[in-house]
């Protein structure tokens, strides 16, 4: 039960990233509509390959779970077939992070030029780009490395982590929003100075 409530909470996580995607648009279309445009699409990739993977994980509850269909098969060859079908989650997950790469490259560069949030954590968002280019690049390239490689970038989570706590907690400067905003023709010009 604990590894199918592990599912359902990976499959949740990608439900919320959709409203998520969106919000960010909103957040940050005003500072450049083509990169935050490239932005949603990075994420709808991410999204989907790893939604896709997911299929990855659940599939050992088919094949371990037994039924009439499998019976054809020994219990060894159930379990490997489960292993690989969980090893493939993994790469699939890794695909993913790939592009998310990109998509950290995209968000770096939008809260960077934004000035109502902090250049810092577009910094940090580069340098975990980096990290996930490089983690999903080497256990695609030089799987012997990965592991050790993984451990020089683990640290590049920091940047997510700064970005939500920073969200949470001091949000964005909506002064400086609304006069990107008006700048960029999504407010009235009279709205976005006197608000």
């Amino acid at each position: 039960m604990l590894y199918r409530w592990g599912f359902a909470v990976e499959l949740f996580y990608c439900v919320c990233n959709v409203p998520l995607t969106v919000i960010f648009y909103n957040l940050f279309k005003v500072v450049n509509r083509n990169v935050t445009l490239m932005m949603v699409i990075l994420d709808l990739v991410v999204n989907t390959i790893e939604s896709v993977s997911l299929l990855g994980h659940y599939a050992p509850l088919l094949l371990l779970n037994g039924g009439h269909h499998l019976s054809a098969f020994t219990p060894e060859q159930l379990q490997a077939a489960s292993y690989v079908s969980i090893e493939l989650f993994e790469h699939g997950f890794a695909i993913a992070l790939f592009f998310f790469g990109f998509d950290c490259f995209a968000m770096a560069y939008l809260i960077y030029k934004s000035t109502f949030m902090p250049r810092i954590i577009g910094v940090l968002l580069t340098i975990e780009g980096v990290g996930y280019l490089v983690n999903s690049s080497a256990l695609f390239l030089v799987p012997a490395l990965q592991p050790r490689i993984f451990a020089y970038f683990a640290p590049t989570a920091l940047a997510e982590i700064a970005l939500c706590l920073w969200l949470l907690v001091m949000g964005v400067n909506v002064q400086r929003w609304k006069e990107k905003a008006g700048a960029a023709g999504y407010l009235p010009p009279r709205y976005a100075m006197h608000s």
